[in-house]
């Protein structure tokens, strides 16, 4: 039973960066049963949900369950299920979609944490399930923007209909915006600085040569999710691969740098920042820093369209303490009555559940963060951590949990981080059932 419980949870960890190419692909080749398909993790986290609750009991492990984050986890759920009491005027798709976008993220972590408690022989595994999903991403990340034809992806069902095979900054062709698998350009980016700052971290904190397959392993995550960070051209996403980085190198080598060193890198980014300024005007800082192209033929501002989001979400949120309800923003509410889109992840929340559901998420959030910090002499967790902030970040500008690969990898992997330092010998991990 064991191995079957963690046999779903890996499949769905490593499955999440080919979830969306497969499930564009036979959606296109069965409209009927799209929602059906697109939900193929949500049903295996059910499916792993009841297996946990079994194993938990089986192996006398309820002290989990007491654990602040797993606790805090289930009252969050609770008050999804309390509040569906409330929506009145939602339908039932929009409802069941947005549970599934609230919750399975913070089901997943919680499911992989019971997991790895029970079995923490498993992490290994775990790890390298993520490492061969991030080289997936990274290398073809690297095929579409070097080899293949910008419009590949159509050939699976991409399209107007479903996902875009591509987009552009502003509509300018000049500036393509690839999506590698992930949902969009601004998934790509958080994942690509989320694979970027493990990375990182790794070679930051690593005492040891590493050997040759390590090296080839660690260049082509590097080298693609570079390429792929660059690509996608998500300016959120720069921001927070710098912040993430410079976190990283504050907590590692910064301790190395000697005074010389210090005077040289401060010279580089006051030169980084005057070239910008001086150069404000050039076709890369008006287009993609500043979005601000004149002979663009989009007609929406970005920018614009950020700032009114934020604006309409934070009234919403004074003055609607209690959220419009579950499913009330967002991509399950386009199939409700009253679609609105919010791009800020925590407005997203307070309009889903109110002020006590962005409460309770940020003490989740902020609780996960402070034990990852206290376990920062680990470079997985270290990397976690600064993705962590990175993504936060993100999240002031976009919905980043929305999106599920997003969402799903970086919390699993991090209930793999916050289990990773404590083992847990049971019964159950001798006998491997």
């Amino acid at each position: 039973m064991g191995k079957v419980y963690t046999a779903i949870l890996m499949v769905i960890f490593g499955g999440m960066v080919l979830h969306t190419p497969i499930t564009v692909g036979l959606s296109s080749l069965f409209p009927d049963y799209s929602l059906l398909i697109k939900s193929w993790k949500e049903i295996l986290m059910i499916v792993a949900g009841c297996l946990a609750i079994l194993l938990i009991i089986k192996n006398n492990r309820t002290d989990i369950l007491k654990k602040p984050v797993i606790s805090l986890i289930g009252i969050y759920a609770l008050l999804h299920l309390l509040l569906l009491i409330f929506c009145q005027n939602a339908t039932a798709n929009s409802l069941l979609a947005g549970l599934m976008i609230d919750l399975r993220y913070l089901l997943f972590f919680a499911l992989v944490y019971i997991a790895l408690s029970l079995y923490p022989n498993y992490r290994v595994p775990f790890a390298k399930v993520g490492v061969v999903g991030a080289l997936i991403v990274v290398i073809f990340a690297v095929l579409q923007v070097f080899v293949l034809p910008r419009d590949v992806l159509k050939n699976i069902g991409y399209g107007a209909d479903t996902i875009m095979p591509y987009m552009t900054v502003d509509k300018n062709e000049a500036f393509i915006r690839i999506n590698s698998t992930m949902r969009g350009p601004n998934p790509l980016g958080a994942y690509a600085g989320m694979v970027i700052a493990i990375v990182a971290a790794c070679i930051a904190s690593k005492k040891e040569q590493f050997d040759k397959r390590a090296i080839i392993i660690i260049s082509t995550l590097v080298i693609g999710g570079l390429t792929a960070l660059v690509a996608s051209y998500s300016r959120s996403a720069w921001i927070a691969a710098i912040v993430s980085l410079a976190i990283i190198f504050g907590l590692t080598v910064a301790k190395k740098l000697s005074t010389k060193m210090w005077i040289t890198l401060g010279i580089v980014i006051v030169a980084t920042v005057s070239c910008l300024v001086i150069y404000s005007k050039s076709d890369f800082v008006s287009n993609i820093i500043l979005h601000d192209n004149p002979d663009s033929t989009s007609q929406i501002d970005s920018n614009d369209q950020h700032s009114e989001s934020l604006v309409t979400g934070f009234g919403l949120m004074i003055d609607q303490p209690f959220g419009a309800g579950i499913g009330s923003t967002g991509s399950a509410s386009m199939l409700g009555k009253s679609p609105i889109i919010i791009e800020n992840q925590y407005l997203f929340i307070a309009h889903e559940s109110g002020w006590l559901g962005l409460i309770i998420f940020t003490v989740i959030y902020v609780i996960i963060m402070i034990q990852l910090w206290r376990l920062k002499s680990n470079w997985f967790a270290l990397g976690i951590f600064a993705s962590g902030i990175g993504l936060a970040l993100i999240g002031m500008l976009l919905p980043v949990w929305a999106d599920d690969v997003v969402s799903i990898i970086w919390w699993g992997a991090a209930a793999v981080a916050l289990t990773g330092v404590k083992k847990v010998v049971t019964g159950e991990n001798k006998s491997r059932s």
